[in-house]
């Protein structure tokens, strides 16, 4: 992975995931990481105004975006913002040669409009979004809606139903670019699903950068010999202590 990408430069890697899965939090994580590794890298969030409709909608009595301006109106409010949103981080990358750590992409549209059963939607949706390049890499991070919804409800900034939350789940796993997606298991601790997306990332750092460049570091004490745990993130690398030493494996074929 090292020789492969040491010296390509990371244009742009993508985090989605339904709604409480931790994409904004571990985008903004990784955007530190990255830049403290040594590559200077921006946040972005690509929003398609779904949550502010919301709370529009409530202000002024209606149930939810939907109930506001109608599902061919959000699928088209939701469309278009994004498209603006990726439009202007992908020139800010240009511009700027940083790497940009997309918060949504257009992956997150396809996914809304089928969730929301607008699949003619979707074929427009594809049309407009097909100028842009597909990030180099896309995690996907995944959580069980029950889980997603609590944590939702425990921010209190927002709410989305188990229904929606559970067709977005659906929608994402059924996308024809699922198997390209690294896929990272968001109900793990929020510290270890960043290191997992760190240590994924490692072949495209600079030559020399240790995978967990940018996070706290733990020190690790000598002791009694212990066997190996593996930590794997989609083709990534198992991880292990053993005698005081931090070990690093290659994992797969």
């Amino acid at each position: 992975m090292r020789e492969r990408h040491g010296r390509a430069r990371l244009r742009a890697v993508a985090l989605i995931g339904i709604d409480g899965s931790g994409k904004t939090t571990q985008a903004h994580d990784l955007a530190e990481a990255l830049t403290a590794a040594g590559r200077p890298a921006t946040y972005h969030r690509n929003a398609g105004g779904r949550r502010w409709l919301g709370r529009l909608a409530n202000r002024l009595g209606r149930a939810d975006a939907e109930g506001l301006v109608g599902r061919r109106g959000l699928l088209a409010v939701e469309s278009v913002l994004r498209w603006l949103a990726i439009a202007a981080a992908l020139l800010s990358c240009l511009v700027t040669g940083r790497t940009a750590v997309m918060d949504r992409y257009s992956a997150c549209q396809y996914a809304s409009i089928r969730a929301h059963g607008g699949q003619r939607w979707e074929r427009l949706a594809r049309g407009a979004y097909r100028v842009f390049p597909a990030p180099q890499v896309t995690f996907l991070l995944t959580v069980d809606p029950t889980e997603a919804y609590r944590r939702i409800e425990r921010r209190g900034t927002d709410h989305e139903s188990m229904d929606w939350l559970t067709a977005a789940d659906t929608a994402y796993r059924t996308l024809p670019e699922f198997p390209t997606f690294v896929v990272v298991d968001a109900g793990r601790p929020p510290e270890e699903v960043a290191r997992r997306i760190r240590e994924h990332l490692a072949g495209w750092l600079p030559a020399g950068t240790p995978a967990d460049a940018g996070a706290p570091v733990e020190p690790v004490r000598p002791g009694p010999a212990a066997p190996a745990r593996s930590g794997v993130a989609d083709g990534g690398t198992a991880r292990g202590v053993a005698g005081g030493l931090l070990v690093r494996a290659p994992v797969g074929p």
